[in-house]
C-alpha cells in the first residue's frame, strides 16, 4: 500500500459521470452517474469483472470515446477547474500528456511494431515542448532509466517486438510519464505479466509516485494487486459504483456482497499446500448494458439477495458503518455480520 499524503484540494474531480452509446434513435446507457475525487499522490482502485465499465470510465476521462453521433457523455470531468468534457478535440489534445496520462490494457497494441521505441517516447516532447533533438534525447534517456529498462543507450534503438512483455510495459510508462502528468490513468497494467515481473510494475509506479506527488487511478478486476498499490478502493458492478472506502475499510470490511465475492476469489499465500477447500466464485456473469435486471443489477447473483426488495428497487449509495464508506445494497447492515475479513490478502 502506498504511504501517499493527498493534496487538500482533488487533482480530479467526477461528477454525474453517466456515458451512452447510440443504436439508431436508442441510447444505451453503460455508466450511471458516478462521483468521485483523486489528490495528489492518491492512488484509488477502480474494481470489477470485465462488462463492469470501468474502462469505457477511463475512456471518457481521457476523451478516447466516439464523437458525440455515437457516444453521449454527460456530467463533467474537471483538472484544474476546467471541465474536459467542455473542450474541443484541439484543447483536449494539450491536456493529454501533461495534465492526464494513461497506461493501456496491452503494451504490445499501445506500441507501433515499426517505430522504435525511443521514437514513440520522444513523440510527445517533440509535440508539447520546444525542445533540441539533444534534450529530447537526453530526456528519453532520462525516463528508460526511471522505469528500470537496462542499457537505455541500446533500447532506445529497439523495436517493440524485440522487448519482453515486462520492458514493453516499462517503455508504456515511460511514454504515459513523459510530460510528468498530474494524473496517470492504469487500466489493468500488470495483467498480461506473470506475477514476478507484476510485483516489479507495481514498485515502479508507488516508486515514481513517491517522487513525483501524482494522483493514479488504477483500474483492475484483482484484489490482490489492490491491496499492493491503493490508498482507497470504488467496487463497480454493471456501470454503478457499489461499495467506496480506505483500502482497510473495503478489504477487512467489505459490505457489499458483490465485494465479498470477489474478495473470496483472491488466493492467499498462507493457505498454500492447505485443503481448504475450491476457491470463492461469483455465480453467473455480469448482465449486458441493455438487458439489465429490474432492481439491484447483482440481484441475480447474490446469495442475500431478498424477494420484494432487491429486485423491485435500485437501492441508493449510502454510507454504512464508518463515514466515507458507501454501498449501494438494500441490505447492507445485514450482509455485513459475518464479514470476510482478509487482512492478510497482501502476504
Amino acid at each position: 500500500m502506498t504511504t501517499a499524503s493527498p493534496s487538500s484540494d482533488p487533482v480530479l474531480s467526477v461528477r454525474n459521470l453517466s456515458i451512452s452509446f447510440k443504436g439508431g434513435r436508442r441510447e444505451l446507457p453503460v455508466v450511471h452517474g458516478i462521483d468521485f475525487d483523486i489528490h495528489g499522490g492518491e492512488t484509488l482502485a477502480l474494481v470489477g469483472e470485465s462488462g463492469s465499465g470501468k474502462s469505457v470510465t477511463s475512456f471518457a476521462l481521457m476523451r478516447l470515446l466516439p464523437d458525440a453521433r455515437h457516444c453521449v457523455i454527460r456530467g463533467s470531468v474537471t483538472i484544474g477547474g476546467v471541465n474536459l468534457l467542455e473542450l474541443s478535440e484541439r484543447r483536449m489534445t494539450a491536456v493529454r500528456g501533461p495534465k492526464i496520462a494513461m497506461i493501456f490494457q496491452e503494451p504490445l497494441t499501445s506500441l507501433n511494431p515499426v517505430h522504435r521505441v525511443g521514437d514513440q517516447i520522444a513523440e510527445a516532447l517533440r509535440y508539447h515542448r520546444k525542445l533540441t533533438r539533444a534534450q529530447i534525447r537526453t530526456r528519453v534517456l532520462e525516463l528508460l532509466t526511471l522505469v528500470g529498462i537496462p542499457d537505455p543507450e541500446s533500447r532506445m534503438t529497439a523495436y517493440p517486438g524485440e522487448m519482453s512483455g515486462g520492458m514493453r510495459q516499462r517503455v508504456v510508462i515511460a511514454m504515459a510519464l513523459a510530460l510528468e502528468p498530474d494524473l496517470l490513468i492504469a487500466d489493468e497494467p500488470t495483467t498480461a505479466l506473470d506475477v514476478t515481473v507484476q510485483a516489479q510494475i507495481l514498485e515502479l509506479l508507488r516508486d515514481i509516485q513517491k517522487r513525483t506527488g501524482m494522483a493514479m487511478l488504477f483500474i483492475t478486476h484483482d484484489f490482490g494487486v489492490v491491496a499492493e498499490i491503493a490508498d482507497r478502493v470504488m467496487v463497480m458492478y454493471s456501470g454503478r459504483i457499489v461499495e467506496e472506502g480506505t483500502l482497510e475499510d473495503v478489504l477487512t470490511r467489505p459490505r457489499m456482497p458483490y465485494t465479498r465475492g470477489l474478495l473470496a476469489s483472491v488466493p492467499r499465500l498462507e493457505d498454500a499446500g492447505l485443503k481448504k477447500g475450491a476457491l470463492g466464485t461469483i455465480e453467473g456473469f455480469v448482465p449486458t448494458p441493455g438487458d439489465l435486471p429490474q432492481g439491484c443489477s447483482f440481484h441475480p447473483r447474490c446469495p442475500y439477495a431478498q424477494a420484494g426488495t432487491c429486485d423491485t428497487m435500485m437501492p441508493d449509495l449510502l454510507p454504512h458503518g464508518k463515514p466515507g464508506h458507501p454501498v449501494r445494497c438494500a441490505r447492507a447492515e445485514d450482509a455485513a455480520l459475518n464479514p470476510t475479513c482478509m487482512e492478510d490478502i497482501s502476504a
